[in-house]
């Protein structure tokens, strides 16, 4: 499962993969995948376990959103699981804050538009992808600067990878 994490105002593309036992492959924006176990001690409370270390993970929501308490650290987040309908929703509301252009199904890169630092307009062309012999041109969210660049031309992305990020 590929899910987009906002940490702190960071878009992370994390992937996971479900073993036996609570026991999962995870993958933090391509990074080779690490082994984590994860176990609900109580409703929003983990115990997770990966590279030899335990930690506590308190999950908790505020008024200002929802909060992971992870080794002596508060953080704000947000999950956005692209097969959701909620969440392709909630990325194409309003302009506040960084948007993700991401890849609508798995295809080729075939050129990029834009650069980090180029200031773009809402619905220019950023990326284009090729998918089933059709080359599909992917527009900016909304007017502002490209933070990231994931996409090089000749690369393959998958349905929901994140390719620019405009703030």
């Amino acid at each position: 499962m590929k899910l987009q994490i906002e940490i702190e105002g960071e878009l992370r593309q994390v992937e996971l993969t479900q073993n036996e036992g609570g026991r999962y492959q995870a993958s933090v924006d391509g990074a080779p995948a690490f082994d984590v176990e994860a176990q609900v001690l109580r409703p929003g409370v983990l115990s997770l376990n990966t590279g030899g270390r335990a930690y506590r993970c308190v999950l908790e929501e505020s008024a200002e959103g929802v909060a992971i308490h992870l080794g002596g650290k508060r953080s704000l987040y947000r999950v956005d699981d692209p097969r959701s309908l909620k969440s392709r929703l909630r990325r194409h509301a309003g302009d506040d804050g960084p948007k993700p252009v991401t890849a609508p199904m798995p295809g080729r890169v075939v050129r990029v538009l834009a650069k980090v630092g180029d200031m773009v307009k809402a619905h220019q062309g950023v990326v284009v992808i090729e998918a089933m012999k059709m080359q599909n041109e992917l527009k900016s969210p909304k007017a502002g600067k490209v933070v990231q660049m994931r996409a090089e031309p000749g690369s393959t992305v998958a349905a929901g990878d994140v390719l620019v990020v405009v703030e």
